[in-house]
């Protein structure tokens, strides 16, 4: 499957220096940016919002993995490609209309991704796979970070892979949530081709992020 991609998660990083960090994780070796946007209504915390996309999109050449963890969804689908999001990620959940909310994203020029929580079925993908560019597994519940890697993702993360594999379309599988240099190698094995992280890759001094990717990317 290639080289296994890495999107620090920017939930981790310094907040008072955002675009730093950023700059930091993309000469470390990041090969996107991953931005966890929460409503304090659709999970329990709040972040961020279109405008420190925007602020954070001169700061690096690298995809912006805009994860809208927020409803209603759709209203803000625009705001956020207008911001620089490359690829925008939504939860079924999150709208009544999940095939018409992955219509909006690919309409607006950026690449759609379904996120499924861990007690999301598989088989929410099923009748709209044709219109993801990523599909997203959550391996903790969304809200927080710093959570512990839940086991029984790695199922979910198998059956996915197969269903890419049985449409043949190049898909980026993701995996979010309490990945170290431990876990990294379990979801890796279990088909995911990108991994989010934010304390695994966040943790140090930025000159420790390049060996933090490395040890996700290819743990010993």
């Amino acid at each position: 499957m290639g080289r296994t991609l890495i999107a620090p998660s920017i939930l981790a990083a310094d907040f008072a220096k955002l675009g730093e960090e950023v700059r930091a994780a993309e000469a470390a070796g990041a090969d996107m940016i991953h931005v966890d946007v929460m409503d304090g209504h659709f999970v329990p915390n709040i972040s961020i919002g279109p405008v420190v996309v925007k602020s954070l999109r001169p700061h690096t050449k690298l995809p912006l993995d805009v994860h809208l963890m927020i409803s209603p969804v759709d209203p803000y689908i625009q705001d956020f490609r207008e911001a620089g999001a490359d690829i925008i990620t939504i939860h079924p959940e999150a709208g009544p209309h999940v095939h018409r909310t992955l219509q909006a994203v690919k309409a607006s020029g950026a690449k759609a991704g379904l996120a499924l929580n861990p007690g999301t079925p598989v088989d929410a993908l099923d009748y709209v796979i044709d219109l993801v560019d990523l599909v997203l597994i959550m391996s903790v519940n969304p809200g927080f970070g710093g959570q512990r890697f839940i086991d029984g993702v790695l199922p979910k993360i198998e059956a996915i892979r197969r269903k890419i594999d049985a449409i043949g379309r190049d898909i980026i599988l993701e995996v979010d949530g309490g990945l170290n240099a431990k876990t990294a190698p379990r979801v890796i094995a279990a088909g995911a081709t990108a991994l989010v992280a934010g304390t695994a890759v966040y943790g140090g001094d930025p000159s420790a992020y390049a060996d933090n990717i490395r040890k996700l990317r290819s743990p010993a």
